[in-house]
């Protein structure tokens, strides 16, 4: 599979890593002397199935770091809807897009590789990660996560997801209207309807009852991918997961795709 790559970094650093870094955004904040923002970029240039990648975020200060890489840099215009749209225009339509933050420092190459050739497997509009408890544990045992239990195990999700261009310029008003309920309980179940949630809470939902509320809900076809990489799921947004992200990367490189 062949796919072109857009990499979200407007976030501004306003948050809990402004304690560790005065970088202006998240995706300069530096790790091992470098931006945050240059290990996401290395490992989609060094994929053996990316194409072209578009950056959304600050291209004044963004340019000296990415520059050279032959990747194109477009402006943020709003929320992570609106840049991730944004990018999504700047892109050919004729390959599926993989959408990735520029907060997960420690994917590789192998891993994304490893990622779209699971999604290879099957047909669809939209790909997200769902990483078993389990492995991200194992791997990271002191990670702090949201993790969901459904029928097939407890899972979180990922920071990268694939896209059919079209699919999600067409969803992009129903993307916005659920990202806008998403601190409101009453709006939220009047979207996902107070039956899915009781399923939700009971522990009875299924990937395959996940699929099919996703697919409703946004008018695309969706799916998850078990995905054994638990670096995709590994955002850095606060000072313990630089402290991790610093420490795996000087005792040992994280583990590729085979």
């Amino acid at each position: 599979m062949r796919v072109n790559a857009l990499v979200l970094a407007g976030a501004p650093n306003e948050g809990k890593l402004k304690e560790c870094s005065a970088a202006p955004f998240e995706a300069l904040v530096p790790i091992k002397g470098r931006p945050m923002i240059r290990y996401v970029v290395d490992a989609l240039r060094g994929s053996k199935a990316v194409e072209q990648v578009v950056v959304v975020g600050p291209v004044a200060e963004l340019t000296p770091v990415v520059e050279g890489d032959g990747l194109r840099l477009v402006a943020p215009v709003g929320n992570i809807i609106d840049n991730a749209l944004e990018g999504i225009r700047a892109l050919p339509r004729d390959k599926k897009v993989l959408v990735a933050t520029a907060d997960i420092p420690l994917i590789t190459a192998g891993m994304i590789d490893g990622f779209l050739d699971l999604c290879s497997r099957r047909d669809a509009d939209f790909y997200y990660p769902i990483i078993e408890r389990r492995l991200a544990e194992e791997r990271f045992p002191n990670v702090k996560r949201t993790y969901v239990p459904i029928r097939e195990g407890v899972f979180t999700g990922g920071n990268v997801v694939l896209l059919e261009p079209d699919a999600a310029l067409r969803s992009a008003d129903r993307a916005r209207r659920f990202i806008d309920y998403r601190k409101s309980p009453l709006k939220m179940a009047s979207i996902l309807g107070w039956g899915f949630l009781f399923r939700l809470v009971t522990k009875s939902l299924s990937v395959p009852d996940l699929e099919v509320k996703i697919s409703r809900l946004f008018d695309l076809r969706g799916v998850a991918v078990f995905c054994p990489y638990p670096e995709i799921g590994v955002d850095v947004d606060k000072p313990s997961d630089l402290e991790l992200a610093e420490a795996v990367m000087a005792t040992a490189q994280p583990a590729r795709a085979s």
